[in-house]
């Protein structure tokens, strides 16, 4: 397996409040933090895992759900591998308004690589959504959308939820580069039509 360590960029989209900037930080660092605080245009941070014996490099982005922030967009999503779509499995709307966050990402990334993520399943007696209703979401959507229920306060979930997004976008990422066209060698033993300049040691 290749040493070198590829470099994947997340992107974590969905609604304001549904706990995106805590699910980076309880994987990135197992901390959780009860204070909600709005996050002003984009955060990310790195974390080192190996995947299938691959090192690998996962810059994860955690963009503003605000709407004044979206115009901000473009240049987040830019160079993006794939992106985590969160809702809150206790509201609803968020659940709904999973479409325009999709469609949103596929359209200025121009990749469709990601997973659902329904957050906050410790709430179980607030829950507003079904399971049923996430996974008939991503069967709709197809491109084999993986849905994972989380905990961003209790860890559940989280792990495979952002290991499953990273194993997704590398193994996109190495079948682009094995299908990736080779230039064409140069045949150093055919004769030069260019004609040396006299005295030329070259």
């Amino acid at each position: 397996m290749s040493s070198k360590k590829s470099l994947l960029k997340i992107i974590i989209l969905g609604d304001s409040g549904v706990g995106k900037t805590s699910l980076m930080h309880q994987y990135v660092s197992k901390k959780f933090d009860n204070r909600y605080k709005a996050t002003i245009g984009a955060d990310f941070l790195t974390k080192d895992v190996e995947i299938n014996g691959q090192p690998v490099s996962l810059q994860i982005w955690d963009t503003a759900g605000q709407e004044r922030f979206q115009s901000l967009g473009s240049a987040f999503y830019r160079g993006a591998d794939a992106c985590i779509l969160v809702f809150d499995l206790t509201q609803a709307d968020s659940f709904s308004h999973l479409s325009m966050w999709i469609d949103e990402f596929q359209l200025q990334a121009g990749v469709r690589d990601c997973v659902l993520i329904g957050n906050k399943v410790d709430l179980v007696e607030k829950r507003a959504v079904s399971q049923k209703a996430a996974v008939t979401w991503c069967q709709n959507k197809g491109d084999n959308v993986k849905y994972f229920e989380t905990s961003a306060k209790d860890s559940t979930g989280v792990e495979s939820a952002f290991l499953a997004v990273a194993t997704q976008a590398l193994n996109k990422k190495k079948s682009v580069d094995e299908d990736m066209v080779m230039p064409k060698p140069i045949d150093l033993n055919k004769k030069q039509t260019t004609q040396k300049k006299e005295g030329c040691p070259c």
